[in-house]
């Protein structure tokens, strides 16, 4: 199959999270099985052209927008270690600009970026004369190019047959537009707006809705969050368009790519182990509280808890608010966080890094090689979520033997099971309700077999014998792609 993945990241050149993983390690597999993915992206100003072997094709897209016409130029390179075609969307008036999204908030004019990254995905294929047999769009910055396939495209002989597939990574994030503007700019006009459209959700564009509504196969990222984005509590007020194409909605827990995230292979840790070399995992710790600051760190019979995230209301940040002082202060943990986000949650690890500096290391930002090193050294990783669509890092984690504090929500729920001391059966810990009494009670399970054997080394070795890999992921959207495609045909 002739495949393009629409993503506004792409791992390893624009990343904010786990959809540039997926997105990558999607087309990595699917070349694996003989199919024939092609990336599209704009090309940001944060990409290194020169360090990825970008080369400019010189070809020039002619993009309709509105009643005018936009250009772009078109960029060609490949994958790192493969031969994927990726190629970048160049346009300075809407990509030439830090970040992908705009931070702190977001750029005023990403319904124009987003809308014109869309449009430009059909005429980069026709640039090209590829002919998909599948769009695979990844949530609301990509929407668009849904309706466009069954609009203005859908009679183009390069897309009659072309089938669309929407995969929602996270709902909260929905792409709301000012009516007038957006259906202008894609073309449609307010004739195709009014209550109840395809494009309307509370007198607003929804770009969300319109994917979810203009593709022929939706998905998600966890079997779990299928089910649960259909309730008002997780929905994010979009339950009736989600039930009312639930037919067609399916949950594929996304995966990792065992050629990055492997204890055997890392080239970021400090001393690679496997299944059989626990032993070794224990000086990956001491090498950490070492580089982290901790140069008096004494025998490691602290529990060392991780945390590599967002910081934001999602992740469940409230709940460690309510109980780290006390793990810290009662000289129970040790703990080290890497993330950046919302400004007072930030705010609160800079302070309780002062308040426990023996105990505590805070690095707000994001580094990979630090993150790799923290996976692979901690005891334990926290994710206690309100609500997480899939998480890779509990995989990550439980790869390297480092086990997850989880709430049983989303892929959370899917990936992380509790451990049973009578069965010795489990790879983590879990709390159902999003409560701090119910977190530190995982919390305090945790601790009770932390070095107590020989359940300390039964969980860490159930949790590195599981396969989450992403060419099982990969092969999940193949069927789904095939259903697809039984629609069009």
């Amino acid at each position: 199959m002739n495949i393009i993945v629409a993503s506004a990241e792409v791992a390893p050149y624009a990343k904010t999270g786990g959809l540039a993983d997926i997105s990558s390690s999607l087309a990595y597999q699917w070349s694996h099985y003989g199919q024939n993915p092609i990336i599209i992206l704009p090309k940001y100003k944060t990409i290194d052209t020169n360090y990825y072997n970008f080369k400019p094709t010189y070809k020039v897209i002619y993009v309709p927008m509105a009643w005018w016409m936009e250009y772009a130029h078109l960029w060609e390179g490949t994958l790192p270690d493969s031969e994927i075609p990726v190629y970048l969307i160049e346009n300075a008036d809407y990509f030439d600009r830090y970040g992908i999204y705009g931070e702190p908030s977001e750029y005023p004019d990403n319904d124009r970026r987003f809308i014109f990254y869309s449009r430009a995905i059909f005429e980069v294929a026709k640039a090209l004369n590829f002919k998909p047999h599948i769009i695979h769009a990844h949530d609301f910055h990509a929407a668009f190019t849904m309706a466009f396939l069954k609009s203005q495209y859908r009679f183009d002989p390069l897309f009659s047959k072309t089938a669309g597939v929407y995969t929602i990574h996270n709902l909260a994030y929905q792409g709301w537009f000012e009516p007038e503007r957006a259906m202008n700019l894609a073309g449609f006009g307010m004739k195709e707006f009014y209550p109840g459209c395809w494009f309307e959700h509370y007198g607003k564009v929804n770009a969300m809705k319109t994917g979810i509504m203009f593709a022929d196969k939706i998905t998600t990222v966890s079997p779990t969050y299928a089910k649960e984005i259909r309730n008002p509590y997780y929905s994010e007020g979009l339950q009736g368009v989600l039930n009312l194409r639930g037919a067609d909605l399916i949950g594929i827990l996304n995966g990792v790519d065992y050629n990055i995230w492997n204890p055997e292979k890392d080239k970021y840790i400090f001393e690679k182990y496997s299944i059989n070399e626990l032993d070794k995992k224990i000086k990956n710790k001491l090498n950490l509280l070492k580089l982290i600051g901790f140069n008096n760190y004494g025998e490691p019979e602290l529990p060392l808890f991780g945390m590599v995230s967002r910081l934001t209301e999602q992740k469940g940040i409230d709940l460690l608010m309510a109980k780290l002082d006390d793990y810290l202060g009662n000289n129970l943990i040790r703990f080290v966080l890497l993330g950046s986000g919302e400004s007072h949650y930030e705010d609160y690890f800079r302070g309780l890094g002062w308040r426990h500096p023996k105990n505590s290391v805070i690095h707000i930002g994001y580094n990979n090689a630090l993150a790799h090193k923290i996976i692979a050294s901690s005891d334990f990783i926290l994710m206690p979520s309100r609500f997480e669509p899939c998480g890779l890092t509990q995989m990550y984690a439980l790869k390297y033997g480092t086990i997850p504090i989880v709430r049983a929500t989303g892929g959370l729920n899917d990936t992380v099971s509790e451990y049973i001391p009578i069965t010795g059966k489990g790879n983590g810990f879990v709390f159902l309700h999003y409560d701090a009494g119910d977190f530190d009670y995982a919390v305090k399970r945790a601790l009770r077999i932390y070095n107590s054997q020989p359940h300390w080394n039964i969980i860490r070795k159930n949790a590195m014998s599981e396969d989450f890999s992403s060419s099982k992921t990969a092969l999940e959207y193949l069927k789904v792609f095939k259903w697809a495609l039984e629609k069009v045909l």
